[in-house]
């Protein structure tokens, strides 16, 4: 038996309820130092109610080879990914107007 989303009543299959969250999102991307004088990348504004965070911190992680962790709300990655970030948000689905980059 398939499974039926809670939010829209339509199959898990055909649930539109992420791509319709990704258009409304407000995402900043900015550089931010830490301990020791060290770069992070924080990524914020992901609604985690509608987005799985732990997925796309995932995604980031292993496509930009960094370490990083979900602290607040925002994804921390260590090191300086800026523009590399966007373009991964960007064929994540999220829209190229919603991302600002700091």
């Amino acid at each position: 038996m398939t499974e039926i989303c809670t939010k829209c009543g339509l199959v898990k299959e055909l649930c539109v309820c992420e791509t319709i969250a990704k258009e409304s999102q407000k995402i900043t991307v900015m550089i931010e130092k830490k301990k020791f004088n060290k770069p992070y990348t924080i990524v914020e504004g992901i609604d985690n109610k509608e987005i799985d965070m732990k997925e796309l911190a995932k995604k980031l992680k292993s496509t930009l080879a960094c370490g990083g962790t979900i602290k607040g709300g925002k994804i921390e990655l260590q090191g300086e990914h800026k523009p590399k970030v966007k373009e991964i948000l960007l064929r994540a689905g999220f829209s190229p107007d919603s991302i600002v980059v700091k």
